[in-house]
């Protein structure tokens, strides 16, 4: 019989995996978890599991991450990563997001093995699986690390929200689908089609 971990649909916390109590999990205790398979994320000190994700969401992340990399990597302003790679927030904070952006006058926080501090923009493809963990614990962890700009894929729906940080909080400069471009100040003059994320 699965267990209810081995059977994940959700993002649930991990209160199975051997280690502190749930809200005391840091980024070194974190390091210590062997790999087994599936993603976790520390979210203020709480060790979270999330399921595999699909073909379609792997799908949505491979064309962000294409764009953005034309966008950003190839005309040298910066790196673009996707998931899995750590996101070192700060100690209790430790993420994967489905694609990220750093920037070059940013560079000195990207190391070998992940980002420590904030990228300047991340990416989350959020599925029925992920949406209450995208827009809750992990909304209030990039606004309270600063990122500047983060996207919200919903691939039911075929839209992009853009949410820009501003004095610690974040505003959405709108919900974008079909043929329209999204504003970002990350990536100015961005001409892809948000309709084009989705094959």
């Amino acid at each position: 019989m699965m267990t209810t971990e081995e059977s994940l649909s959700v993002v649930v916390p991990a209160n199975r995996m051997p280690g502190p109590a749930q809200g005391q999990w840091t980024y070194a205790q974190y390091a210590t978890i062997p790999e087994d398979g599936h993603r976790y994320e520390v979210v203020s000190g709480v060790l979270y599991m999330a399921p595999s994700p699909s073909a379609e969401h792997q799908s949505i992340v491979g064309e962000i991450f294409a764009y953005l990399r034309s966008a950003i990597q190839a005309t040298k302003r910066g790196r673009v990563f996707v998931a899995p790679f750590d996101v070192i927030l700060a100690d209790r904070h430790v993420v994967q997001p489905d694609v990220l952006v750093v920037l070059n006058e940013h560079r000195e926080r990207i190391t070998e093995r992940c980002v420590l501090g904030a990228p300047d923009l991340v990416v989350e493809v959020a599925s029925p699986a992920t949406i209450r963990h995208d827009l809750h614990e992990k909304f209030v962890a990039y606004a309270s690390a600063g990122v500047p700009e983060y996207w919200i894929v919903l691939p039911g729906s075929k839209t992009v929200e853009l949410l820009v940080l501003e004095e610690g909080q974040y505003h959405s400069l709108g919900v974008f689908r079909g043929k329209a471009s999204l504003p970002s100040k990350i990536v100015p003059e961005w001409n892809v089609k948000v309709e084009q994320f989705f094959l």
